[in-house]
C-alpha cells in the first residue's frame, strides 16, 4: 500500500483524510488475514451438495463485508471494549452523567454529531496512549468473552458462514479499533477486519490516528482498497450494514443488504430494491433502529462502557 501518503501535510480535505484511513485500514486487514491464514492448515470445502444461487459457490472474485454495530453484534464494540477498560481501571468516572446524556441522544437521534465524534475519538485516543498495542489485544481477548460473544446476533452470524461455506473470504469494517475488531473476526472465524487505525511506534500507541476513524465514506475507501488489493470484482460482492451512515459501502458492491435497518437506512433500501433482514423483535426496535432487548435499560447499562470514549477531566 502507498505508506508514502500517510506522510503527506496534516492539512488534508475530508475526502483526502477518508482515503488515508481507508488505505491504512486496508493494509492492516490484509496483514491480520494472511498471518491468519499461514497459520490455518488447508481444508476440503468441496461438500458435493447442491449450491445456493447466492452466495455463488468457488467465485474466488467475490466476498462479503459486514459492519459490526448493530449488524452483527448487538450494540456498539468500542463501549463494550470501554466497559471492560473502565472495570480495569483505565480511567476515572467522573463524566458518567453527561455521557449517558449523550449516548442516550445518539441512540435516539440515530445519527453522530461531529462534535460528539471529535470529542470520543480524542477520549479514546487519549486512553490508549502509552500502552502497548499487544496489550490492548490481549484485553481485547478478555473483553470478548465478558460482554461481546453473548451479543452476537445468530442471523447475521449465518449469513457470513453461508459466504464462508460458498468459499469467499468475510470482512468486518468498522470504526472501532483494529486491534479489537479483528478480535472478534476471529472469534467468528472469518477472514479479517477492517477499522479504525491507531498510529503506533514500537509497539506503543501515540495518541494520534492514521487517517481518521473508519466511519461512512472512510468505510467505502478501505472496502475499495481492499477489493483492489485481493483483485476482487465489487459488483459480485456482497456488503451488509444497519445504518445510513454506510449507504457509501452498500453501494460499492452488487449485492448491499440492510440489517436491523435505522428508519432512513430503510426507506434507502425499499427504494433501490435492497434485501432486507431484521433480526429484532418489537414495533418500536424496527422504527428507531434500538435492538429489542436493549431499549432504555441497555442504554444505562452501556454507560459504564461508553464512559471510555469521553475525555477524562484533570
Amino acid at each position: 500500500m502507498a505508506v508514502l501518503r500517510w506522510l503527506t501535510p496534516r492539512r488534508r480535505s475530508a475526502t483526502a483524510r477518508s482515503v488515508l484511513a481507508g488505505e491504512a485500514s486496508a493494509e492492516a486487514a490484509r496483514k491480520s488475514a494472511e498471518a491468519a491464514e499461514a497459520a490455518q492448515p488447508v481444508q476440503d470445502t468441496d461438500s458435493g451438495a447442491a449450491e445456493p444461487e447466492f452466495p455463488v459457490h468457488g467465485d474466488e472474485r467475490a466476498a462479503a463485508f459486514f459492519d459490526l454495530d448493530n449488524t452483527v453484534m448487538q450494540g456498539a464494540a468500542i463501549f463494550h471494549f470501554g466497559r471492560g477498560l473502565y472495570k480495569r481501571k483505565f480511567f476515572e468516572t467522573r463524566d458518567l452523567a453527561r455521557f449517558a446524556w449523550q449516548q442516550a441522544w445518539f441512540r435516539l437521534a440515530g445519527f453522530e454529531d461531529p462534535e460528539h465524534m471529535q470529542d470520543a475519538r480524542d477520549s479514546a485516543l487519549s486512553i490508549v496512549k502509552g500502552h502497548r498495542v499487544c496489550e490492548l489485544r490481549s484485553i481485547g481477548e478478555e473483553i470478548y468473552d465478558e460482554y461481546m460473544a453473548e451479543r452476537i446476533w445468530p442471523g447475521t452470524r449465518a449469513l457470513a458462514q453461508a459466504h464462508l461455506d460458498a468459499g469467499q473470504k468475510v470482512w468486518l469494517v468498522t470504526a472501532a479499533p483494529v486491534e479489537i475488531a479483528q478480535v472478534i473476526a476471529r472469534r467468528l472465524g472469518l477472514t479479517g477486519a477492517l477499522g479504525t487505525v491507531a498510529e503506533s511506534i514500537g509497539g506503543v500507541y501515540t495518541g494520534k490516528l492514521v487517517g481518521e476513524p473508519l466511519h461512512g465514506p472512510a468505510k467505502a475507501e478501505a472496502v475499495r482498497a481492499l477489493a483492489a488489493a485481493e483483485n476482487l470484482d465489487l459488483s459480485r460482492c456482497a456488503a451488509y450494514s444497519d445504518s445510513h451512515n454506510d449507504i457509501p459501502m452498500l453501494s460499492l458492491v452488487g449485492h448491499p443488504y440492510a440489517i436491523n435497518p435505522d428508519s432512513k437506512l430503510r426507506k434507502h433500501a425499499r427504494e433501490l430494491e435492497w434485501r432486507l433482514r431484521d433480526y429484532r423483535t418489537g414495533r418500536k426496535a424496527a422504527k428507531v433502529g434500538i435492538p429489542a432487548a436493549a431499549g432504555v435499560g441497555a442504554v444505562a447499562g452501556g454507560t459504564a462502557a461508553a464512559i471510555a470514549l469521553h475525555r477524562r477531566r484533570r
